[in-house]
């Protein structure tokens, strides 16, 4: 499946926190590819959706997990990116406990439609959401990705075996991946 070379040119809609806005402090923030991934080396993850059941007890929580030993081999940052508004990634990131990955709404989809990866799941009820996929971006330039084997629309599984954090620090560290860890959160609902 072609990937394009560099992340794609989007203005992402954000919330952040303003004091000077009351009772509910935050405000819209358009940022742009430019100001996320320019001048930076990111891992972005990319997953079908908040509160779902992979995404929520391994995918998000291994990366935070791991976040010190990514920051010690030169990452900058670690961002989550999934087809939710800002509104849905911000409680999530609270329900989780997400303090160090950056959760980054896509809520247009448009990053992922660019990127390739945005799927049709209407066979479980979510609509158009992207496909779970890892990259390594260094200054906006794809170095590496990896993509959940199984690319299709209204696919009856829900793959997780290399966009997961040991996969990507395994990569990292010039070793063999030793496979998907076991979930680090129990999920419900």
């Amino acid at each position: 499946m072609p990937v394009p070379e560099t992340v794609p040119d989007v203005v992402f809609k954000t919330r952040v926190r303003d004091e000077s806005i009351k009772p509910n402090p935050y405000r819209w923030q358009d940022t742009t590819t430019k100001e996320i991934f320019g001048g930076k080396k990111v891992i972005v993850f990319s997953l079908p959706g908040a509160f779902t059941p992979t995404c929520s007890s391994n995918h998000l929580p291994r990366y935070e997990e791991l976040y010190e030993e990514f920051k010690a081999l030169g990452i900058d940052e670690i961002i989550c990116i999934s087809v939710n508004d800002a509104f849905v990634m911000f409680k999530w990131g609270k329900e989780i406990g997400a303090e160090k990955v950056k959760l980054l709404p896509d809520g247009n989809g448009e990053f992922t439609r660019k990127m390739g990866m945005l799927v049709d799941k209407s066979n479980v009820g979510f609509g158009m959401r992207s496909w779970r996929y890892s990259m390594l971006v260094n200054d906006c330039k794809i170095e590496k990705i990896f993509i959940e084997p199984g690319f299709a629309d209204n696919c009856p599984t829900d793959p997780f075996e290399v966009s997961d954090a040991d996969t990507m620090l395994a990569y990292l560290k010039g070793t063999q991946p030793t496979g998907v860890c076991e979930p680090r959160k129990a999920f419900v609902g």
